[in-house]
């Protein structure tokens, strides 16, 4: 039986939360840490999978705790779906897991969501729209509740949209130019699903990558994973690659996520 959770909202305009300019978030520094932030783990897609067995990992960094699945950006594809896969697939290691219903913006300004959320010491945001879960979450309760998870300690892991937008900026998912994501983390920009990519888009996207921006690639099935000393790995069945002025390096070049003040 599907997982309870609100019907799918009403469609909401992409531009409905209004953005500051592209330059803001290239040129703005990230704010001082005034903590340690827990793990974090961009996935490229594929997640709740066989081939994704960091997830166990995951959940024992985070004390063994329930595992809480934002199914925001697959509002309008099936989120009790995508919630009942993550449930089913936490139960291999033994960790309980259950959906949270953020679909609409009412939601993300509920505070008793948001104050859920906000005891959590494991978070998960699945794939689906980017654009809807950045318009849905940006600068509302629940986000500010992620955020204050994260920086106490919690893990954060999200995959493909979940991902993408965590960072600011991200890449559009309309073309592969760059626009404003959340911010949780700064001058790194995330393409998932990186073994699909079509010769096309992954040449413009890749160009992208300028001065102090990195662009992580990442394959299905498998995560980018910053741990709380701020060191990043690899962890699942495929590849990361990361662009720095448009060519590959390495793992070290690539920004520390840092807790905001």
């Amino acid at each position: 039986m599907a997982t309870p959770l609100p019907s799918s909202p009403e469609p909401l305009a992409p531009d409905a939360v209004p953005e500051p300019p592209l330059q803001d978030a290239l040129e703005a520094e990230p704010a001082p840490a005034i903590g340690r932030p827990g793990p974090l783990a961009l996935v490229g897609g594929a997640e709740w999978t066989p081939g994704c067995d960091f997830d166990g990992e995951l959940w024992e960094s985070s004390g063994r705790a329930e595992v809480l699945i934002l199914p925001t950006a697959a509002a309008y594809e099936h989120p009790a779906r995508a919630v009942d896969r993550a449930v089913a697939h936490f139960a291999r290691f033994g960790a309980t897991a259950r959906g949270v219903g953020v679909l609409a913006r009412g939601d993300a300004e509920d505070e008793m969501l948001a104050a859920e959320i906000r005891r959590a010491r494991f978070l998960y945001l699945s794939g689906g729209s980017a654009l809807h879960l950045r318009s849905v979450l940006k600068d509302s309760h629940v986000w500010s509740a992620l955020r204050a998870a994260w920086e106490d300690g919690a893990v954060v892991a999200g995959s493909a949209a979940g991902a993408m937008v965590l960072g600011d900026p991200m890449v559009d998912p309309r073309g592969g130019a760059l626009t404003l994501g959340l911010g949780l983390f700064h001058r790194l920009a995330l393409v998932p699903r990186a073994n699909a990519w079509s010769p096309e888009t992954s040449h413009r996207t890749i160009g992208l990558a300028k001065g102090e921006l990195r662009l992580a690639a990442v394959d299905e099935g498998t995560a980018l994973i910053a741990d709380p000393d701020g060191a990043w790995r690899v962890a699942g069945v495929g590849h990361v690659t990361v662009y720095a002025d448009g060519h590959p390096t390495g793992l070290d070049a690539l920004p520390a996520p840092m807790a905001s003040a």
